[in-house]
């Protein structure tokens, strides 16, 4: 099975890769990583921005690999809810029959200091990294796992939403 991911960070890679094999722990999963363009800001600053941009890449993933068995656009983003700056992402999910599924990972609260940062302009990598003294912390737990403790991190909360979109590719109700 060729599954095209729509990034090289290493723990979307890894998230797509323990979704999958749970989900289709028979077959031989060949993950291919792209990067193409999500159509919207670096630091997506809106539910709709951001769902915009999987749906985006899933787009050009596979205009530029069309002979796939799925595409995954995986995107992170920001929101203001109330005034608190909360993190999630969307995940979207096409197959080869042209079936599509997208589902949005849980919220995740910001710290006032993270928010103040990106209200300056910073991507949230950058401004976790500054607030919580670590490098490259995107590539490693992110935002999650630098809050709790490693309780959850983003590769356990990506693969976590994956598992979820890739329902109606395997239940019986959908197929």
């Amino acid at each position: 099975m060729k599954v095209v991911v729509t990034s090289h960070n290493p723990v979307k890679i890894a998230a797509v890769r323990k979704a999958f094999q749970a989900q289709f722990s028979g077959l031989e999963i060949q993950l291919i990583p792209v990067a193409v363009e999500s159509g919207v800001a670096d630091q997506p600053m809106s539910d709709t921005e951001t769902r915009q941009g999987a749906r985006n890449r899933v787009a050009n993933a596979r205009r530029k690999n069309p002979d796939a068995d799925y595409w995954i656009g995986l995107e992170g983003g920001l929101d203001l809810f109330d005034n608190h700056l909360m993190a999630f992402a969307w995940m979207v999910i096409a197959n080869h029959d042209d079936r599509i599924s997208e589902t949005r990972s849980a919220t995740l609260p910001l710290p006032p200091e993270v928010q103040k940062l990106v209200s300056a302009g910073l991507e949230l990598g950058e401004a976790n990294d500054r607030v919580f003294s670590t490098l490259n912390s995107k590539q490693g737990g992110g935002a999650f796992g630098l809050l709790t403790g490693g309780l959850m991190t983003r590769e356990s909360v990506y693969t976590q939403t994956l598992s979820l979109a890739l329902i109606p590719f395997v239940n019986e109700l959908w197929t």
